[in-house]
Formats: structure tokens, C-alpha cells, sequence
């Protein structure tokens, strides 16, 4: 009865286990189907890292889409929610998807991440290239010499600190390609309505946490209290933006100021709210990412990394401590002497903001 009906496993849409969205959509079956998309083989990029660290990777789809454009593109992380929607198959880091990825073979695994698990997992997948980091001596290891350069600096403080490439740059280098300013790829629901009751005031978004593993990173609360002042003073509308960690907070620095704090939501809301922002501003965080992702000017403030790795896109600037850190790449400050944070004043970050709105 079925020996008549084809299907091209070749496809793009095709899943295997599913309809595929074209025969969803339009009723149409592979032999007639004007959908069809060919392929000639899959890519997979390991990138598990924190949701600022995918978002700032997807910069590489750019060439990938480039170089491979008759390629599935699978991605492996933690954050599957951020990862574009041009990526053909996106999965969780778990025991079922690390048993998928080792039945399947490769014409390309780009791992970014040094971690064991990565690396370990690297080493068992079948593959006619790799790039960037694998297990060797029962250790991580750069698979290419290309990607010595990244391994190195991630190893040893001073080389971070001499480092002049942007963390965009250097990936590109691992894969063998040269960087012209390729820009993050990042998905915006446009379904969401907000309604801001700034009256025609530039709104500046403030990011106002770090995260509770990096805390070197914090602004003190009394600096971002003195800059929503300042902005309110001057005919801005400040807008309090953060996650679960910081809606405590934000809620404090509302009922002192004012200033709009419309709670905490989901990523792709979260996402939304931040692109209602005429300019961002933000510690090194994933809300830092985003509005970059968004192309919002950004005044960032830097104090614990080499400021070289963020690529602005000529939209906004970096603001360092007055004093100089003492913490490089530690996620609690060390030093009794002075909290570096201190010296970024609220008047540097107002500044700032004047000279990109």
C-alpha cells in the first residue's frame, strides 16, 4: 500500500520521527514537494557556556551559512532557548542527546568550550574535522593549531591581559577565518506590548545585577540610586532591568527613585523589554549580550576582564574603575585595600550615556 511514497531523509525539514512543517503547513508529500532543501551533511558546534557566551557565538553562523550553505547546523548547549532559529537542531546538554550526537557523524564539530565534559564528549564523536578544543593525555587540549592562541590565554592571566582580540575574533581564528564585524544573531518576539509611560523621553535601561557567582562585578546600590537621579533630573527615563536574582533589588532602587521596574520575566520577554531601551546599560552579563544582540548602544562597565574580548560594534563604550582592579578574573574581590567598583562613578556612567543617546 506505502511501497510507492518516497521521502528524502536529505532534506531540511525533514525530521524523521515527525511530519516535517512543510506537509504540516501545506499538505505536501516529498515527491511533489517544492520545499525540498537538500543537504549534504551536518555541522555541530559545541558551545554550552552561559547565555551571553552562545549568544556571542552565534556570530559564527554568519560564515558557517557562508561556507556550508547545503549543511545542517546542530548546536549543543545549555541555553538551547537562546540559539537562533536558523539553526537546524537545537539540543539541551543531556545523557540522551550525547547518546544522539555519538550515533550521528559529522563533517565538521566546532567544540568552543574547554570544560571535560566538552572535551570528552568531542573525543567520541565521529567527525571528518574538528576545531577548536578536544581531550588529549586525559586532559582539554586545542584540536588545531589555530585555537592554541584561545587555549592559552584561558590558562594563563598574563596572556589574558596582553590579549588584543575580541572573543568574536579569536573564534573566528579557531575556525580558520578572518573576522570582518560580524554581528550577534539573536531571535526578537515582536508579540509582546509594552507600554512605557516615558512621554518622549530617551529610555535607559539599567542592568543592575551580575549574577551570584561573579559579585566582583557589582555596583554598589548607592552609584545606581545617584544615577537614576541624575538621569530623571535631566529628562530620561530610567528603566530598571534584571532577573530573578535581582528583582529584590530592583524593587529597592523603585521605591526609592521611582524610577520603572516592571518585574522580572521569562528570556524571550526579558529580551523584548530590553529592546524598548534607546540605550543599555549594564555590567558584563548576559543582559549585556542581549542588548548588544539588539543593537542598542551600551555603556558597559569592565573591571575584572580585558576589555579587548567585547566587540561594541562601535555602539556605546567601556567604563573602567578609576583605580585600577586588583582581581583580574575572579569572581570575588581580593583586595582589602579597595573595592574597585567604587571608582566608577555615577557621573563617568551619565556622562557616557549622554555622549550615545
Amino acid at each position: 500500500m506505502n511501497s510507492d511514497i518516497v521521502f528524502y531523509s536529505d532534506c531540511r525539514h525533514f525530521k524523521g520521527y515527525i511530519p516535517c512543517k512543510p506537509h504540516k503547513d501545506f499538505n505536501v508529500k516529498c515527491a511533489t514537494c517544492p520545499y525540498y532543501d537538500k543537504t549534504i551533511g551536518t555541522i555541530l558546534i559545541i558551545k554550552l557556556g552561559a547565555i551571553g557566551d552562545v549568544i556571542r557565538t552565534t556570530v559564527l553562523l554568519h560564515r558557517l551559512k557562508k561556507e556550508y550553505p547545503y549543511h545542517k547546523i546542530w548546536w549543543l548547549t545549555y541555553s538551547p532557548d537562546i540559539v537562533p532559529s536558523i539553526v537546524d537542531n537545537t539540543l539541551n546538554f543531556s545523557v540522551e542527546s550525547v547518546e544522539i550526537l555519538k550515533a550521528m557523524s559529522f563533517d565538521l564539530v566546532i567544540n568552543l568550550d574547554k570544560d571535560f565534559q566538552a572535551v570528552a564528549l568531542t573525543n567520541n564523536l565521529k567527525y571528518k574535522d574538528v576545531k577548536g578544543f578536544v581531550m588529549k593525555d586525559n586532559m582539554p587540549h586545542y584540536a588545531n593549531e589555530d585555537a592554541k592562541h584561545k587555549f592559552l590565554t584561558g590558562l594563563f592571566d598574563d596572556l589574558n591581559m596582553q590579549n588584543s582580540k575580541s572573543y568574536p575574533q579569536e573564534i573566528y581564528e579557531i575556525c580558520g577565518w578572518q573576522y570582518n564585524g560580524e554581528e550577534y544573531i539573536l531571535d526578537l518576539n515582536s508579540n509582546y506590548e509594552w507600554n512605557i509611560p516615558n512621554d518622549g523621553k530617551k529610555i535607559i535601561g539599567l542592568n543592575t545585577g551580575c549574577g551570584d557567582r561573579w559579585v566582583s562585578r557589582l555596583w554598589p546600590d548607592s552609584n545606581w540610586i545617584d544615577l537614576i537621579f541624575m538621569l530623571q533630573q535631566n529628562n530620561y527615563f530610567p528603566i530598571l532591568l534584571g532577573g530573578k536574582q535581582e528583582d529584590e533589588k530592583n524593587k529597592y532602587f523603585s521605591n526609592k527613585t521611582n524610577a520603572l521596574y516592571l518585574g522580572n520575566f521569562p528570556l524571550n520577554k526579558f529580551i523584548s523589554e530590553v529592546n524598548q531601551c534607546d540605550l543599555v546599560v549594564s555590567a558584563v552579563t548576559m543582559g549585556m549580550h542581549i542588548a548588544i544582540g539588539l543593537k542598542k548602544p551600551l555603556i558597559l562597565m569592565n573591571n575584572i576582564f580585558n576589555p579587548n574580548e567585547f566587540e561594541l560594534y562601535g555602539r556605546g563604550e567601556i567604563v573602567m574603575p578609576a583605580k585600577e582592579c586588583q582581581c583580574f578574573f575572579r569572581a570575588k574581590c581580593i583586595n582589602d585595600d579597595y573595592f574597585c567598583m567604587d571608582y566608577i562613578s555615577p557621573n563617568s556612567i551619565y556622562q557616557a550615556i549622554t555622549r550615545w543617546v
